[in-house]
């Protein structure tokens, strides 16, 4: 951008890293700014559960003196940064966006809010999201619906509902999600930011709830490209404490953001992804493909395999995996769960023991042969097939349980697919409905390619000038 914001909550994550470093302002003004942007906007957006006001501005008084004494600064210096209420800090209560746990104290800090900590960031508070990151819409009937801030009245898309709110609403700069199944995608893709769900694998989930243990992944969300690859710089890497980690040093995930697409090739799957696009998504999918054939990048038509079977493989992994954790809860306090988790708790134990191997057992096999016919470097998919609905149009608690699995297989039956397959992928913002509402795409690529993802999401951006629009909240 050529010219900044007047309020600091509105510059990007990279600009106020910038700015704290050059001294042109101090941590202690980047958190005033955005705790008196969450007193502005959390009665409209109820993005947070717990705001960390005292040990967020002592924070930043700390990071300032830092400064001064010239020491070494981190990558993420000075900025206020917020989380879906999931991973652990020790001493600090951690709702998981639940009433069970809703006066958890873990005593275990996670991984990846030690690594954010080190690099310099201010740590404002915990943000809200669907009961245990268990439904794609973004409801909460224990805390609250998180609400759209591009329109209030419209869903934000989950599981971490709280973290494309405040992200999108310009309450932080950026935020950690987890994606199971879409739940960092899909609030990127509604809230109007970029989403990056990483390779199975590639950052830590120690100290951070389950949903899915051959499933769950942690990513950023943020307002732009570079803020997301930033974020990824300081995530990413081995981790003793989680054994599943991949080994073997991380990426500097800004260094190819300027690289442009030329010469690259994106494949465009001709089956499941754009079954039953509204016409007006379709438009917009459009008009991103163009602009990157204008930058010089070749767009290939194919056909992947398997994508009849792979949505139904991903639901025996999750469902059984998800009744695995919840077994104690579910059978001795069922009536603490929302009516929706309930029942998709209720699912998951119908699976054998047969059929969960098997799903497992053929995954490697089934994610090499889609890998295979990508017969390009991304693959470029819709995020979400029809325009964002309202919170009263998605309820889940209001639907009947035979039709709730087809409800929410309408949200993710874009994102389930990759989760299943273990690859990364980037919710990119691609433009606006007629209503005024997000729309975006999604890039994949395969396993250990978010930099290649990030690259072209970059790319995109700086073509359509998408970060630069905002949406109009007091």
């Amino acid at each position: 951008m050529n010219s900044r914001p007047s309020h600091l909550a509105d510059w990007s994550l990279c600009e106020v890293v910038d700015g704290t470093k050059r001294g042109e302002i101090s941590a202690v003004e980047v958190a005033q700014a955005t705790l008196e942007r969450i007193r502005q906007r959390q009665p409209i957006l109820n993005c947070f559960i717990r705001v960390d006001e005292e040990a967020a501005l002592r924070a930043a008084r700390e990071s300032d003196r830092k400064r001064s004494r010239k020491e070494a600064l981190g990558l993420l210096h000075g900025v206020a940064l917020a989380h879906k209420d999931m991973f652990y800090r020790a001493g600090s209560v951690t709702t998981c966006g639940s009433e069970i746990r809703r006066n958890f104290t873990p005593d275990v800090t996670a991984t990846v809010l030690t690594r954010l900590d080190a690099a310099g960031a201010t740590h404002v508070g915990s943000l809200n999201m669907v009961e245990f990151a268990g439904g794609p819409t973004g409801h909460n009937p224990h805390w609250g619906n998180c609400r759209n801030p591009w329109h209030p009245e419209h869903v934000t898309g989950g599981s971490s509902s709280g973290s494309g709110s405040a992200v999108g609403g310009r309450l932080v700069h950026g935020s950690l999600g987890s994606d199971t199944g879409g739940s960092i995608r899909l609030p990127g893709a509604f809230c109007g930011v970029f989403g990056l769900k990483p390779t199975l694998g590639r950052v830590s989930r120690y100290g951070s709830m389950g949903l899915s243990f051959s499933l769950d992944t942690v990513g950023p969300l943020a307002r732009t490209a570079r803020d997301c690859a930033r974020l990824m710089s300081v995530l990413a890497g081995p981790d003793p404490m989680d054994v599943t980690t991949v080994p073997g040093r991380a990426d500097n995930y800004e260094a190819d953001l300027e690289c442009g697409v030329k010469g690259l090739r994106i494949a465009v799957p001709r089956n499941h992804y754009f079954d039953d696009v509204s016409p007006e998504i379709q438009q917009i999918l459009e008009r991103a493909l163009d602009t990157y054939r204008r930058l010089g990048a070749t767009i290939v038509p194919v056909e992947l395999p398997h994508h009849e079977l792979i949505s139904a493989l991903y639901l025996v992994v999750v469902g059984a995996e998800q009744c695995v954790l919840h077994d104690h809860w579910i059978k001795t306090m069922p009536e603490r769960y929302s009516a929706a988790v309930r029942a998709r708790m209720k699912n998951g134990f119908a699976f054998s023991a047969v059929e969960y191997l098997k799903a497992l057992q053929v995954r490697e096999r089934v994610a090499s042969e889609v890998a295979r016919s990508f017969d390009a470097d991304v693959l470029f998919t819709p995020m979400l097939r029809f325009p964002v609905p309202t919170i009263a149009e998605s309820d889940v608690d209001s639907r009947e349980d035979e039709k709730l699995s087809d409800f929410i297989a309408s949200f993710t039956h874009c994102t389930r697919p990759i989760s299943y397959l273990g690859f990364p992928a980037l919710s990119v913002p691609a433009g606006f409905t007629a209503s005024g509402l997000p729309a975006a795409f999604q890039l994949v690529g395969r396993p250990l390619d978010e930099k290649l993802l990030l690259r072209l999401g970059a790319a995109y951006e700086r073509e359509s000038a998408i970060a630069d629009r905002w949406p109009a909240l007091p």
